[in-house]
């Protein structure tokens, strides 16, 4: 007798049976189905050949609640540091806990900072009319029509008056803190854990507006019913692309994304024929990139704040919707450049803002028990404390050295005083990123290298992949000249070696081939590359600027302290 299992796997249910089957008969020992839980946009996801991960939906809300979460952390420590500098309306600072919960709201009780309840009619009114009636009376200037008749504007406005007003006169204190308040929730846009990409460096990417003066149609496309088609822009940069139906660009102006290639000195670079090497994009109106590109050369090329940006705009045309029209995506610097200008501003006007005796009771207020940050920001100000301390604060990146493996091979033993035990303890493995793997990893790639010609003419007949590894490094001398020039690389492909200088095998390449996958890229001394990178881009040093000595200082520095590594 023999036991057969029948599955039925479908999209969301799996179906099954078991039979017992001999010679004589067959009996089904059990059947039954399971339904697998899953809500109809998964399944319809999951039927288009698209992965959903079942975490996916979770982890957005958590991260979601974290971002809240340090939103109120920041408001709170704003709170508790306004409070100090008697900065805060006393309606808004009456409904604030300093006591218990430092900085929190009181429970069932978040006012608007700008809003308070009149005490005689108990109705809710603007709390900085002062400032509402001077743009008032900038909007009478350019648009009277909108004021006119008992018509007014937006109390909410008034945010970005004083933005702008901050910038060259004096505000009151309290709308001062409105600022900081509204520069704590809206911060812009910040690439929070990636670093730049290696390519920001030889390629240009910009937005731009241009008016299209002229479309030319090509070829065909090698896509059937297409064709190609050359749109000549107002600045006579030629933007192609293929097309089902002809276009109706002539005189209408269209967005791009201009990606331009650079040289090591900032130069356009040009092909063959001496034209600039420079690529288009058009995408759609709703694209992110593009949005958020377009938003930032408008407000560069105004040469305004931000919030000068939007505030003269709203006087050139009122009906603008700010939030997701006018700015949208925009990245933080814009933001702290900004703040940064209205403090340094209202100092001039601000005593408190100068004290050093009010500054030591926020250090104190904040950080009460740690002594060292206390320290360490003992010699700056508020402008320092608001702009990097509080509002544009980003925690530092915490060390993930627990996630070394311990090494096999070694370990340390030790009595435990506690217990009079002897204990056993691994040691880390080392880090990939240290440089002395980076380069024990490099030996070894060449310790494995082999060239290879493809084909070659031997005694009278042709034979293939023979190896030329030793005709092209023949001495120690010559291994120790291509671990040097590998070592100041981040990768290597095979192109790329074969292109070695001292090869010689830069115009026949495609004869030649390396013993490694040939279409893949391989690791080379990674962290060297990046600290050349950083010092060049940083302090203009050039790329063979880190000695053997500056290394090893870098690699002490940088090693020697946990929290460093």
């Amino acid at each position: 007798m023999k036991k057969i299992l029948g599955l039925d796997l479908g999209t969301n249910s799996v179906g099954w049976a078991l039979i017992n089957q001999d010679e004589s008969k067959s009996e089904v020992v059990g059947l039954g189905s399971r339904i697998i839980p899953m809500s109809q946009d998964i399944l319809g996801e999951f039927d288009r050949g698209n992965s959903v991960s079942q975490t996916a939906e979770r982890t957005g809300y958590r991260g979601t609640r974290r971002l809240r979460e340090r939103y109120l952390l920041r408001r709170e420590r704003l709170h508790r540091v306004l409070n100090i500098l008697n900065f805060l309306p006393e309606h808004y600072g009456k409904s604030i806990d300093f006591e218990q919960h430092f900085g929190k709201f009181i429970d069932e009780s978040e006012p608007k900072i700008a809003y308070r309840r009149n005490e005689v009619t108990g109705k809710m009114e603007f709390a900085f009319m002062n400032s509402f009636n001077e743009m008032v009376a900038n909007f009478k200037l350019t648009q009277p029509h909108l004021v006119g008749e008992g018509r007014q504007v937006p109390h909410d406005w008034t945010i970005y008056y004083l933005r702008k007003k901050a910038l060259a006169a004096k505000i009151e204190k309290e709308e001062l803190a409105w600022i900081l308040l509204n520069f704590n929730q809206k911060r812009g846009y910040y690439q929070l854990r990636g670093e730049e990409p290696e390519e920001e460096q030889k390629k240009r990417v910009e937005f731009y507006s241009l008016k299209v003066v002229n479309v030319e149609e090509g070829e065909e496309s090698r896509t059937k019913g297409e064709k190609w088609y050359s749109a000549t822009l107002k600045n006579g940069w030629v933007y192609r692309r293929t097309s089902k139906t002809p276009l109706d660009w002539i005189g209408k102006t269209k967005d791009f994304i201009v990606t331009t290639d650079i040289d090591e000195n900032g130069e356009v670079k040009r092909d063959k024929d001496g034209v600039e090497k420079r690529s288009f994009r058009a995408p759609l109106e709703d694209d992110w990139t593009l949005i958020k590109k377009k938003t930032e050369a408008d407000v560069e090329h105004s040469n305004k704040t931000v919030g000068t940006y939007i505030y003269d705009a709203l006087l050139l045309n009122p009906t603008q919707k700010i939030k997701g029209k006018l700015v949208r995506t925009i990245e933080r610097k814009f933001y702290k450049t900004e703040l940064e200008a209205i403090l340094t501003k209202q100092r001039e006007f601000h005593k408190e803002l100068n004290s050093r005796e009010l500054y030591q009771a926020c250090l104190e207020e904040l950080y009460g028990n740690n002594e060292a940050h206390r320290n360490s920001l003992g010699a700056r100000d508020f402008t320092h404390l608001f702009l990097n301390d509080i509002i544009f604060y980003q925690r530092p990146l915490k060390s993930k050295k627990s996630l070394i493996s311990n090494c096999p091979f070694e370990f340390r033993i030790y009595i435990d005083k506690s217990t009079g035990t002897e204990v056993k303890e691994s040691i880390k493995s080392i880090a990939k990123s240290h440089p002395l793997y980076q380069e024990f990893r490099l030996w070894q790639f060449l310790q494995n290298l082999k060239i290879y010609a493809k084909e070659r003419i031997v005694d009278g007949g042709v034979v293939a992949d023979v190896n030329i590894t030793q005709e092209l490094l023949i001495t120690e001398e010559d291994w120790v000249a291509l671990f040097r020039w590998l070592n100041d690389r981040k990768d290597v492909d095979q192109k790329a070696l074969l292109k070695y200088p001292a090869f010689g095998l830069k115009k026949e390449i495609d004869k030649y081939r390396w013993n490694y996958v040939e279409d893949k890229t391989y690791p080379c001394n990674e962290t060297r590359a990046l600290i050349n990178s950083r010092l060049s881009k940083v302090a203009n040093v050039p790329t063979d600027f880190l000695t053997r000595g500056i290394e090893e200082a870098l690699w002490h520095i940088l090693y020697s302290v946990e929290d460093k590594a």
